[in-house]
């Protein structure tokens, strides 16, 4: 777990960081900023899931993943509840940057791909390459947001603590052979997509309600676990 904790510390001291910057930043360079995460977010997702699309072997998976997922976080109203929440002990804009910042944290294959290589095979380089990355976006995000962005790192904690656990104890007698590899490509996809609309949020163009989409990335681990399991 060395490499998500050192992971999870990154994005604590940009946090900081980021948050002291903040107070010397003037009204119009903050909305400068928010454009650039908006954009940046947006081209992140967008090349996710060009990158991904031509190794998936199930090119509708996304789709269904879409679909199910925002049905079932709709019904659930993820979104709604969180902003809901974050509003009780903050100002501003703080919940639509935590949705990002967890997006732009968790949603990757470095943040999935690292804490699966860290529990099989002791290597933490992805992990270590992610948190250099994190600490540079924590500091932009909370430059942005303020001091609250740091909520992001507990979330990232059990997101990567999950992944390392399942690949620890589950990965051998659920993940076998391609099942592994399909899953990594099929939560990119999905994920890229939920990252882009976040960065859609954020420039105002529609409001995407992304956190109601996060159930969508169950329904590639449940398959791939499934297709592990049955072997179709």
């Amino acid at each position: 777990m060395i490499g998500t904790i050192v992971n999870v510390c990154t994005i604590c001291i940009g946090s900081i960081v980021g948050s002291i910057v903040k107070k010397g930043i003037k009204e119009k360079y903050q909305n400068v900023l928010f454009t650039a995460m908006g954009l940046a977010a947006t081209a992140l997702g967008i090349n996710a899931v060009v990158s991904h699309m031509p190794n998936s072997s199930y090119p509708v998976l996304f789709i269904v993943s879409l679909a199910i997922g925002g049905l079932v976080g709709t019904m659930l109203d993820i979104d709604g509840r969180f902003q809901k929440l974050v509003a009780k002990y903050s100002n501003g804009n703080l919940g639509e940057g935590l949705a990002t910042g967890i997006l732009l944290y968790c949603i990757g294959t470095l943040s999935i791909l690292g804490p699966v290589m860290s529990a099989l095979y002791g290597d933490h380089t992805y992990l270590f390459t992610n948190a250099t990355l994190d600490l540079v976006t924590s500091m932009v995000l909370a430059s942005t947001y303020g001091i609250g962005m740091i909520l992001a790192a507990p979330v990232l904690f059990l997101w990567q603590g999950t992944f390392y656990l399942l690949a620890k104890y589950v990965c051998t007698a659920f993940f076998t052979g391609d099942a592994l590899s399909d899953l990594i490509t099929e939560l990119s996809i999905v994920g890229g997509i939920l990252i882009a609309a976040s960065g859609i949020n954020i420039l105002k163009i529609k409001n995407c309600q992304t956190l109601n989409l996060l159930p969508a990335l169950l329904v590639p681990i449940i398959f791939c676990a499934a297709k592990g399991i049955f072997g179709f």
